[in-house]
């Protein structure tokens, strides 16, 4: 019988085949990339964040925060009215996955209130970069914007202390004189002498007219990272309102408490400590809500 010749091309072929099952290459025949030093191949994917979902806000606000923090609600003499003021107003949003809002507003005798709450749960889109990092830059951005003035550790009567040092932004010298200038002795919160005269009406339509220590500044001990913004308003003869705003992120979600009070005298000035921990004690508890 004549043996068949040996082909070439096969035993290419053959060594070909064995050298794809023990030479470590992906499975079904697709090249193997990797570089010598490399220990994978791929990138893992970053870690998704620990929130997927959002709670409703306006069920997260209790009944004696609101009365606390909206003084006229308990005024109201139609219950049906007053029920619909605690219930809030759900803010429109284009994706409830993703953002979700309260607000509130209540007028009293004495004054005009609102208040906000607002979660937002941030997704990367990037696979390699997590949720909380994206969320840690959308965060940043917001501190950035409000501007935080340089803390101080000790006051003094010197000028600007924080010129190019300010924490996170870089604070303009226009805003640290004037901050400097208020700090001097003006708003202490109630303000119905010092500041209820000409000299406040005109120039600065927003003035940080706030108490010594009371100034807007990073907060600790509130989910990971935290900022306290307080402002005081005032448009010409208008009456004056201070808008105090509690930031904080937990994970991938960042929630956002804005308190506003407008008195219903121009004379008046609303108390910044009282509206800061208001403020803060309802973040406090919206964090802890998360942390359940």
């Amino acid at each position: 019988m004549q043996r068949k010749a040996y082909v070439p091309g096969v035993a290419a072929l053959l060594a070909a085949l064995l050298a794809g099952c023990t030479g470590g290459g992906a499975l079904g025949g697709e090249p193997d990339d990797s570089k010598p030093g490399d220990t994978g191949g791929t990138t893992a994917a970053a870690e998704p964040g620990k929130y997927r979902t959002l709670t409703e806000p306006c069920g997260q606000v209790d009944r004696g925060t609101l009365d606390s923090m909206l003084p006229g609600i308990k005024e109201m003499p139609d219950e049906e009215q007053q029920e619909k003021a605690y219930e809030g107003a759900p803010t429109v949003t284009f994706d409830t996955d993703r953002r979700v809002g309260c607000r509130w507003k209540v007028e009293s005798s004495d004054a005009t209130h609102h208040l906000l709450v607002d979660f937002e749960r941030i997704v990367s889109y990037d696979g390699g970069v997590s949720d909380d990092t994206r969320a840690t830059e959308v965060y940043s951005s917001k501190v950035q914007k409000a501007d935080l003035p340089e803390p101080s550790g000790t006051p003094t009567a010197g000028e600007g202390e924080g010129d190019g040092e300010d924490e996170g932004t870089g604070g303009e010298p226009s805003d640290d004189s004037s901050t400097d200038a208020d700090k001097s002795g003006k708003g202490d919160g109630k303000g119905d002498g010092d500041n209820s005269g000409s000299g406040d009406s005109g120039d600065s339509p927003q003035e940080a007219v706030t108490p010594l220590g009371l100034e807007p500044r990073i907060l600790d001990d509130l989910g990971d990272e935290a900022f306290l913004d307080d402002a005081l308003t005032t448009s010409g003869s208008a009456t004056r309102h201070r808008t105090v705003t509690v930031v904080f992120r937990t994970s991938n979600v960042i929630v956002t408490v804005e308190y506003d009070e407008q008195p219903g005298r121009r004379t008046d000035i609303p108390d910044s400590k009282e509206m800061q921990d208001k403020a803060q004690e309802l973040a406090g508890k919206l964090a802890d809500s998360f942390s359940d």
